[in-house]
C-alpha cells in the first residue's frame, strides 16, 4: 500500500473582524495576515481621504461620492455603508472569486457590514467581534493613535456603546486585553473553520475512494 497525502478541496471562508474603534482589530488583522499566507485582506472601496501612509488599492480604494452611488446602484458590492459621514464598501465580484477558489478573505468592518454578508454569503461567514479590556482602555487607545482630533475620538467614544451591542450577533468574542493571546485566539479559531466538514468540497469524493480502496 503506497503511503499518499491526497489534497481536499475547500470552499474558502470570509473572516470577518469588528469592534469599536480602537479596540485593536486593525493591529490583530496585520498580525494574521504576517502569519498565515492563506488569506488576504479585503480591500474596502470608501469616500473618505486617505490617511497618512495610506496607499490606495492596498489600504483602501479611494473614490469619489458619484463612484460610489454608482456601485450601489449596479449591484457590485457585497455590503456597504456610511461611518461618520463617509461611505464604506465591499466589491462583490474578487470576494465571491476568491471563496469559489478556495481562497479565505480577511474582512476589518462594522456591524452593518457584517449584517449584509451574513444575508448574502451567510454560509461562508466566520463573525468575529472584538473588545476592549475597558472603557479607559479604549480611550487611552484612541488618544495614543493621535490619527484623529479631540472631537473625533469624542464621537468615537460616544459611538462604541452601541457598536458594542451588536456583540452577540457574532460566531465568536475576544477580549483583547493581550495582543499576543488574542492573536492565538484568532488563528485557532480560523484553524477550526477551514476544518469544517461543509466547507470540504472534495471531501465526500475523497471518502467513497477510501472506502473503495479498503474493500
Amino acid at each position: 500500500m503506497t503511503s499518499e497525502n491526497p489534497r481536499i478541496e475547500r470552499r474558502g471562508l470570509l473572516l470577518v473582524l469588528s469592534s469599536p474603534s480602537g479596540a485593536g482589530k486593525t493591529s490583530l488583522s496585520r498580525a494574521l495576515l504576517e502569519a498565515d499566507p492563506h488569506i488576504a485582506l479585503s480591500v474596502s472601496v470608501t469616500t473618505r481621504k486617505p490617511r497618512p501612509g495610506e496607499v490606495d488599492g492596498r489600504d483602501y480604494w479611494f473614490v469619489d461620492e458619484a463612484s460610489f452611488k454608482a456601485m450601489i446602484e449596479t449591484d457590485q458590492l457585497l455590503e456597504w455603508a456610511t461611518v461618520f459621514g463617509n461611505y464604506y464598501g465591499t466589491p462583490r465580484a474578487p470576494i465571491e472569486k476568491a471563496v469559489a477558489e478556495g481562497r479565505d478573505v480577511l474582512f476589518d468592518i462594522d456591524w452593518q457590514g457584517t449584517q449584509q454578508l451574513s444575508e448574502r454569503m451567510a454560509g461562508d461567514l466566520v463573525r468575529v467581534f472584538v473588545l476592549p479590556p475597558s472603557a479607559e482602555a479604549l480611550e487611552t487607545r484612541l488618544k495614543q493613535r493621535a490619527q484623529d482630533p479631540p472631537e473625533v475620538v469624542a464621537k468615537r467614544m460616544a459611538k462604541a456603546s452601541d457598536e458594542i451591542s451588536h456583540w452577540a450577533e457574532y460566531d465568536y468574542v475576544i477580549v483583547n486585553s493581550d495582543l499576543a493571546e488574542s492573536s492565538a485566539g484568532l488563528r485557532a479559531i480560523l484553524a477550526a473553520e477551514r476544518l469544517r466538514r461543509d466547507r470540504m468540497t472534495g471531501l465526500s469524493s475523497f471518502v467513497r475512494g477510501l472506502h473503495a480502496a479498503l474493500e
